[in-house]
């Protein structure tokens, strides 16, 4: 049984050492993985697999990772392709090899020290690496680290996808009977064919027969310094070597979808809620909304609250031309374009959504949708505690937009019927006498030490929540940053200080 605990750096477990087969990928040193070149870093051995001739194709692709003073052992093949006199025939002269290997990485783990095995691609995957996997991992602790497959190389070399949608990818060695790999052939929607080498001249004429030799490519030492691509049928079969594969991608391929003209016509306007400050407050929605639009609109600090992205146009504006934001997103949609209209917290309180709703009446064409996003108010009660448990009012302090009699009857209306408020709004540069009178107003309602929470600038680098009371709550202490939740009749402050209101009502 195989042991595939998570393994550290090199750790011993009782004097035993750890056995790594480490997937190189295809041949570029920089398609290693991270954790493959911290492993090769680390070992205390590194083994490897070579011809006859000594040189080593994984060694060389791990060069940049090795450290000095490791310990290497060269798993040097007794033979490729030759005759031998071995009485167990060339299957047999392999099989000691590979005993006298796992014989060799033993002694190693043996005496506790970590031996990593290169191999190039995936070491479970044609490699020379099961090999000693088979032998060894029954015995010693052991983990298998993938790498990127010749298959995947070739791929993104060729820049041919291998399969979409419900087709199928069949995996086929060279070394199959011409007649076999045919039919195979013949039977599939994609193909990759390896061990090519002395096979290609057999692999080629395969692909005739199955009548797909016009659509096969040619891939030699996939993303490597000697990479060469070609169609199959124009490769000389001298020298091909055993690192190329044949490759028959996708089908789909052939199938070009011509680009969609960016000519007029109607895009769409999304008004994004980018909730009360940073990233962490954005739904993914939200977030879906905004990386899909070609044009981002918006009040001008609200804008730059979005990761600029250079493909996308930002138009900037004042906060109190709200029509004409929306008009203007409109026209832009209207042309073709993806424009997200972004608000503050939810777009549509006292935010962006009702203004653009209101000018799309002139746009009949164009669709219009809203992304909800955190409200300030459910924020800032969150960093309070719970005083938004039982019913509440949100209402705004500006009058601005509604005459201050309304304000005042409203706040006196929501006082009587004893709601929590939630108070967007409360001041400004200009305005700066509406908190006071709002306190005074309500004050003939509520108790003086009614709960009150000051939240600013929730969210963001200088938020506070102060709680106080209605009775002393300063006006002096509120700005434009700064919502207030007024408390109602049944609203506590525990002993931590965590601010609620309980979701049963005295009858």
């Amino acid at each position: 049984m195989e042991h595939n605990e998570p393994v550290g750096d090199s750790a011993r477990v009782a004097g035993v050492g750890r056995l790594f087969g480490v997937g190189l990928g295809p041949g570029d040193p920089e398609l290693i993985t991270v954790k493959a070149a911290r492993l090769i870093g680390e070992a205390d051995v590194i083994a490897y697999h070579a011809a006859r001739h000594g040189r080593s194709i994984a060694r060389s692709i791990a060069r940049p990772y090795l450290k000095e003073g490791q310990i290497e052992e060269l798993l040097l093949y007794p033979l490729t392709t030759e005759t031998t006199d071995h009485p167990g025939g060339y299957q047999g002269a392999l099989d000691d090899f590979y005993v006298e290997c796992a014989a060799r990485l033993a002694a190693h783990l043996d005496a506790g020290r970590t031996v990593v095995v290169l191999s190039e691609g995936d070491p479970l995957f044609y490699g020379s690496y099961m090999h000693m996997h088979k032998r060894l991992a029954h015995r010693y602790p052991t983990e298998v680290v993938p790498g990127v497959t010749s298959i995947s190389g070739a791929s993104a070399v060729l820049g041919r996808p291998l399969v979409e949608r419900d087709e199928t990818l069949t995996v086929l060695p060279g070394t199959l009977p011409g007649e076999v790999l045919a039919e195979k052939l013949r039977a599939t929607d994609s193909a990759a064919v390896l061990k090519l080498g002395r096979t290609f001249e057999k692999v080629r004429d395969a692909l005739a027969e199955a009548g797909r030799l016009d659509d096969a490519w040619y891939v030699e030492r996939a993303t490597m310094d000697a990479q060469r691509v070609a169609p199959l049928k124009d490769v000389d079969p001298e020298g091909v070597p055993y690192f190329s594969l044949a490759l028959l991608p996708s089908p789909a391929e052939h199938t070009f979808v011509p680009e969609k003209p960016a000519g007029p016509g109607p895009g769409e306007v999304v008004v994004v809620g980018l909730g009360p400050a940073g990233r962490p407050w954005l739904t993914p929605e939200a977030q879906e909304a905004l990386a899909a639009a070609t044009d981002l609109v918006g009040y001008g600090p609200y804008v730059d609250r979005v990761q600029p992205n250079p493909r996308q146009r930002r138009h900037r504006t004042d906060n109190r031309v709200e029509a004409e934001r929306a008009r203007h997103a409109l026209e832009m949609a209207r042309d073709g374009a993806r424009v997200a209209v972004v608000s503050s917290g939810d777009p549509g309180v006292f935010a962006m959504a009702s203004a653009v709703l209101e000018a799309a009446s002139d746009f009949p064409d164009v669709p219009v949708r809203v992304v909800p996003g955190l409200t300030a108010a459910q924020a800032v009660a969150s960093k309070a505690g719970a005083p938004l448990g039982h019913d509440y009012c949100v209402l705004s302090l500006s009058d601005l937009l509604k005459p201050w009699e309304v304000v005042a009857e409203r706040l006196s209306a929501a006082a009587r019927a004893d709601l929590v408020l939630a108070l967007y709004n409360p001041a400004s540069r200009s305005r700066t006498w509406q908190v006071g009178a709002a306190r005074d107003l309500l004050l003939e309602h509520r108790a003086p030490g009614t709960p009150v929470v000051i939240g600013r600038d929730v969210g963001g680098p200088r938020e506070s929540i102060t709680v106080t009371t209605l009775a002393d709550l300063d006006p002096a202490d509120v700005d434009m940053r700064c919502l207030l939740i007024i408390g109602s009749s049944t609203t506590r402050v525990s002993e931590s200080g965590a601010v609620y209101t309980p979701r049963r009502y005295p009858a």
